[in-house]
């Protein structure tokens, strides 16, 4: 029968693949993402799977997609929050009061409420598995995007203390922490920082790689296997860790 899984962000990427190799596992997977088109799109692809257009900011909305959650894959014993934002780009003393609470709110609030519906399930059904994704430039830290690393760093703190607690239940809590990811977002973002500093999208690659100590983006397949492996009875004593797949990424700007 395998697990009932829920991923958040899961329209597309990272949160797309982990949904779709945790379905070819065998579980029954539930996907949720704010953009419809994107929910419709990975649905149509994988017959089986469930979802729906939600916000995980809006603790109402939550909370209806729990009622759904119940009535298409049954008992839940996996939360994977792929869901974040990237926040404002800004210097520390020219941020929008209403930037930084949209970041906290969708990182750190949304976050939460999940787990808030998602814990007593795992507890009645004897425990589980809740994996958060954070980023390493909570270790590298990364200049102009303090509201964006402040709500990772509360999402990583939120993972850890909820470990502590939910141990004893079964249910175990980790979060990753991804590098620099190769996929369309990020293949984005070069391109126009190559365009903005009238370099090729091949130097500028290289300046990122530079600094990470394998020389080599993520996958997202690496990030989706390290999910099924930490979900997985085979590690029933993995908890409370910050798993970082980056290939040691050194230092960011």
């Amino acid at each position: 029968m395998g697990q009932g899984a829920l991923i958040t962000g899961a329209g597309d990427s990272v949160g797309r693949v982990i949904a779709e190799k945790m379905r070819a596992r065998g579980d029954r997977v539930y996907i949720c993402d704010i953009r419809e088109d994107a929910v419709a799109e990975t649905l149509a692809a994988n017959p089986g799977m469930a979802g729906s257009v939600r916000s995980i900011a809006d603790a109402a909305s939550v909370a209806g997609m729990f009622r759904d959650v119940a009535d298409k894959i049954g008992p839940l014993t996996t939360l994977v929050n792929c869901v974040g934002v990237a926040g404002p780009r800004a210097p520390v003393d020219e941020l929008d009061d209403a930037e930084w609470r949209k970041t906290f709110d969708v990182n750190v609030h949304g976050i939460l409420y999940t787990m808030q519906h998602s814990i007593p399930h795992m507890k009645q059904n004897g425990g589980g598995a809740i994996i958060n994704f954070s980023t390493s430039s909570t270790r590298t830290r990364l200049p102009f995007r303090t509201a964006y690393v402040a709500s990772k760093f509360a999402l990583e703190g939120l993972t850890l203390n909820a470990a502590r607690e939910l141990g004893v239940f079964g249910i175990r809590c980790n979060a990753i922490l991804p590098g620099i990811i190769d996929n369309d977002r990020m293949r984005r973002i070069i391109e126009q920082r190559a365009a903005d500093q009238g370099v090729s999208t091949a130097e500028l690659e290289r300046d990122y790689l530079k600094y990470i100590s394998t020389r080599s983006k993520v996958s997202m397949a690496e990030l989706a296997e390290t999910v099924l492996f930490l979900t997985s009875e085979a590690v029933p004593n993995i908890t409370g860790e910050l798993i970082s797949v980056s290939g040691n990424l050194e230092w960011e700007e």
